[in-house]
């Protein structure tokens, strides 16, 4: 059973007084950021408890560094807990990446794919889920190099959350980035993932640098072929619940509130088809 249902966006503050606009559409559920509230009270926090209200809430992590060669941050850990229950947090998602050593580097950097990055990774994920007291969901990331590598991708992403016992957030932008950045077919990394770990997904646009380099930035429209991966995964492991990101170039809300129509459409359509399938006897 998902934690929330059908298509999602992306708070930010660039729209948080658009309540009324949002209040009236097809969003069914947000996400933010939980680093960009808990410094925070007063009014900001008294917008936020207003959308908490009105929408069903996931969190999306920038800070766990989950594959960082210094320790976890469990005081971070627990705070986050804390904002869980205070607002009735239906999943906590995270990047499959680090960002931080010594201190944060500001970008995600990618973990090399080894076994021993695997057992690394899957114990510090157990750990903590252990201290928010529900399944954490991994990002499947995007990524522009990957040094020490020893295994695919696929395997690597794969053994984590089995190790783990953790769910997944499935970005379908990412694996498209990821599948032209390093050549492999997108629809054969996507349809080997375990469905049944899926908690929901993320939709996005990038930056086309050349034909062979695209840049995962949030800040353009989705591109056609990743609605078409959307598709397919709707196809192959039923629908899911989907959000929409964006970070940059943020256009006004009816252009926004386009591409989660889309979704929901895509959803209904495929919702559709499932229920017209004839029962097996």
């Amino acid at each position: 059973m998902y934690p929330v249902t059908g298509a999602g966006l992306g708070l930010r503050r660039d729209f948080m007084r658009e309540f009324e606009a949002l209040d009236a559409s097809n969003v069914d559920f947000m996400e933010v950021a939980p680093e960009n509230w808990l410094p925070f009270g007063g009014h900001l926090e008294q917008i936020f408890a207003q959308y908490a209200e009105r929408f069903p809430f996931v969190i999306h992590g920038l800070s766990l560094s989950i594959g960082s060669p210094s320790p976890l941050d469990t005081a971070f850990v627990k705070e986050v807990a804390e904002f869980i229950k205070k607002y009735n947090i239906r999943c906590y998602s995270e990047h499959l990446s680090y960002c931080s050593d010594d201190g944060h580097m500001y970008d995600l950097m990618p973990i090399p794919f080894t076994e021993d990055a695997v057992h690394y990774v899957a114990d510090r994920i157990k750990q903590v889920q252990d201290i928010i007291g529900q399944r954490l969901a991994m990002e499947n990331v995007s990524y522009y190099a990957a040094p020490g590598q020893e295994m695919s991708e696929l395997e690597f992403f794969k053994s984590v959350v089995e190790e783990a016992d953790c769910d997944i957030l499935l970005d379908i932008n990412n694996i498209y980035v990821n599948s032209i950045n390093h050549d492999y077919d997108p629809k054969e990394f996507l349809l080997a993932l375990p469905k049944d770990r899926v908690a929901y997904s993320h939709i996005a646009g990038h930056y086309d640098e050349a034909d062979d380099l695209k840049v995962d930035t949030h800040g353009a429209d989705v591109k056609a072929d990743v609605w078409s991966l959307l598709e397919t995964a709707y196809q192959h492991f039923g629908v899911f619940p989907t959000l929409l990101e964006r970070d940059f170039n943020i256009p006004a809300m009816p252009q926004l509130l386009a591409e989660v129509d889309k979704i929901k459409e895509l959803q209904e359509q495929y919702s559709d088809k499932q229920d017209s399938q004839p029962a097996i006897a």
